[in-house]
């Protein structure tokens, strides 16, 4: 069984153990059929797909802010703060297990807030075709799906999942799915205030 959360709506992760909530992972999964050329090879930016990246935007407990993500090789760490790390960067989509954010839920008391989030590093913006799942998986519960099932193909960047801390205890878990230009704009709906510039992987 598994959560299919709808938009705005909250739910809260069960904590199982004295220790905390353990290792939450926040995986994300897309289509990359092949697209041959013709008047379907622009869905995909042509014969090399999409490459969508996950990452997020985070609020420390302390007041430092910050990114961890593919882009700028800003990966985290889940034993040091922002006690948040990416696996890797899959640029196509072909990699079965697609991308994954690890959270060290025993660090709660240290997060305030995190706000998962997509981008379309490279390819043409087309949000149905790629067809992406967000899945929440921790300790001993239900599976949380996250369904990119609204599109706006004119903007590369979908803020997906917000996660803010309950009295130290647990995290609410909200689905976003809204998009925006870029990280600027992003950062500036959810009021995170860091400065951006210009990077590549």
């Amino acid at each position: 069984m598994a959560i299919n959360l709808q938009k705005g709506q909250k739910v809260s992760l069960e904590k199982k153990s004295p220790a905390g909530l353990g290792e939450i992972l926040v995986n994300l999964n897309w289509n990359s059929r092949p697209v041959k050329q013709g008047f379907l090879s622009g869905l995909f930016g042509g014969k090399q797909g999409i490459d969508l990246d996950l990452g997020c935007l985070y609020e420390l407990k302390d007041g430092r802010k910050g990114t961890v993500q593919a882009l700028g090789n800003a990966f985290g760490s889940l034993t040091q703060p922002p006690f948040i790390s990416l696996d890797g960067d899959d640029r196509t989509g072909a990699a079965a297990a697609g991308e994954n954010l690890r959270i060290n839920g025993n660090k709660i008391s240290d997060i305030k807030r995190i706000l998962v989030y997509t981008f379309i590093y490279e390819g043409v913006a087309n949000w149905q075709q790629a067809d992406a799942i967000v899945t929440v998986k921790y300790p001993g519960a239900e599976d949380i799906i996250v369904k990119m099932d609204s599109y706006n193909n004119a903007n590369k960047m979908c803020g997906l999942v917000l996660f803010e801390n309950l009295n130290d205890q647990t995290f609410s878990v909200e689905k976003i799915v809204q998009f925006y230009p870029g990280h600027e704009a992003l950062d500036k709906a959810f009021n995170w205030g860091l400065r951006w510039k210009a990077g590549r992987k």
